[in-house]
């Protein structure tokens, strides 16, 4: 018996199959799922109609990484990834590719811009709680993307093959040495040398160019998949799925596509107008988005009299040159004070048998016999300090998801956060002193102490109740 042909999906209001290509679009329609795709993520995907400023770092995202892998395009027509020629060809881009200085700008900038933008993505799901339950998958997919993020940006700094590119990447593959056991083998093995050399170039290149952006793609596919399925956050924190008219329609959502995309468009325009201000007059930003280093050609036998990571990395940069010998034995006196915290005001038994047992071996390994050295300790809470985001769904035990109506003290417990955020940032950019050294330490205990004191300071505040309707 034939196959009935698919029949075309009825659809009301103006939308593809309404318009002057309305025979091709149902052609395609019949053989490919066009109109349930638009309905589901744009039509008829509803979102709340109280969405404010901080929504906008969403789309942009997506915007700048279209920017990003459309200028990475054109860049590899022209770019030799060559230890002798990969300066030069970024050179021949600059000066004598018709419109290459352009596409260079664009991506460079937009490396930085990607990261201003994610960043205030993640500061708004701080702040309205878009970690909390039913989202938890969806922050674990964000959190996935920013690491791709960094490791797509740390493979592509080495690519200019310019002197801070260079000994960027030496110091950075260098930490990899300082691991126990693996450490020596893993840091020759992303080298694919014993030094940073043309086999590194061509390394990173691939991972820089085809790798990462693969597995990045797939995670953003996921992220809006997880989001459309569960629905969005709003300010307030309130689940308009909950609340719904006879056809099924939140009562406190607006379909997507009209409202939201033009919305999205003006944000686009005018983030578009201040990025190319900056890549037009300041693209290099005063050596924050382009190192003038980076203008010089690599030399292995000439060390730059500073080297550090470009700004999106350096606080996490800090925190690893806070970790000394002497603040070693702070960060063992902070694990034993958690792990009495823990015994004597967690409820859980599960909870407190895993402090008994982790925290005497976390002390052992930084003050006993078998201690790792201070600059392990550095790695270890670099890595820890991007990971433990992953936890900010299990950390907050607050009755309510929006800041608007949380406690003041989670309100100045994120306000300092930020802070020590900035302030590590730029401590990153300096040179080492003793007194930027103790300003470093000092504020690594606050960034950490945000996420390990979270249980207890969402649960003691009062918090007011969370409205049962969005409000505007």
């Amino acid at each position: 018996m034939a196959a009935t042909p698919k029949q075309p999906v009825a659809f009301s209001g103006l939308g593809p199959l309404n318009g002057p290509m309305s025979g091709l679009l149902t052609w395609v329609d019949q053989r490919f799922p066009l109109m349930s795709l638009w309905r589901d993520h744009l039509a008829e995907y509803y979102a709340p109609k109280n969405f404010n400023f901080w929504y906008y770092f969403g789309s942009l995202a997506m915007l700048v990484l279209v920017l990003q892998i459309a200028t990475g395009i054109f860049l590899t027509m022209h770019y030799k990834p060559d230890a002798a020629q990969a300066f030069a060809s970024v050179e021949y881009i600059m000066r004598d590719v018709p419109g290459g200085w352009l596409i260079r700008y664009l991506h460079s900038t937009g490396a930085s811009a990607f990261f201003i933008v994610v960043y205030l993505h993640m500061f708004r799901g701080l702040m309205y709680g878009s970690y909390r339950k039913p989202r938890e998958l969806i922050w674990i997919f964000g959190m996935l993307i920013y690491l791709c993020l960094m490791a797509e940006a740390f493979f592509g700094y080495l690519l200019p093959w310019g002197q801070m590119s260079y000994w960027g990447a030496q110091v950075i593959v260098n930490l990899f040495d300082a691991l126990p056991v693996i450490g020596p083998d893993l840091s020759v093995w992303i080298r694919g040398d014993y030094v940073v050399s043309d086999a590194t170039l061509n390394r990173f290149f691939a991972f820089h160019v085809i790798a990462i952006p693969l597995v990045l793609l797939g995670l953003v596919a996921a992220h809006i998949m997880a989001l459309h399925e569960v629905g969005s956050n709003n300010p307030d924190g309130v689940e308009i799925k909950a609340t719904k008219d006879a056809q099924g329609r939140p009562l406190d959502g607006i379909p997507f596509h009209p409202y939201y995309t033009v919305k999205d468009t003006l944000g686009a325009v005018v983030f578009l107008f201040a990025f190319c201000v900056i890549m037009f007059f300041i693209p290099e930003m005063g050596g924050y988005f382009l190192e003038y280093n980076n203008f010089i050609p690599a030399d292995p036998l000439k060390t730059p009299p500073q080297i550090a990571p470009l700004w999106y990395f350096t606080p996490y940069y800090s925190i690893l040159r806070a970790v000394t010998e002497d603040f070693v034995i702070w960060l063992a006196l902070g694990v034993f004070a958690y792990m009495l915290l823990i015994l004597f005001t967690a409820r859980g038994c599960l909870v407190k048998l895993a402090a008994i047992l982790a925290a005497p071996v976390v002390i052992l390994l930084m003050k006993g016999p078998f201690a790792f050295e201070a600059k392990v300790w550095g790695v270890v809470l670099m890595g820890v300090a991007t990971l433990i985001f992953f936890l900010l769904p299990w950390l907050d035990q607050s009755p309510v998801k929006s800041i608007r109506y949380k406690g003041p003290l989670t309100k100045w417990a994120l306000g300092i956060f930020v802070v020590a955020f900035f302030i590590l940032g730029y401590l990153g950019t300096l040179t080492v002193t003793e007194g930027r050294t103790l300003i470093a330490q000092i504020f690594t205990f606050v960034y950490f102490a945000f996420f390990l004191l979270m249980p207890w300071y969402t649960t003691m505040e009062k918090t007011q109740p969370e409205p049962a309707r969005v409000t505007m």
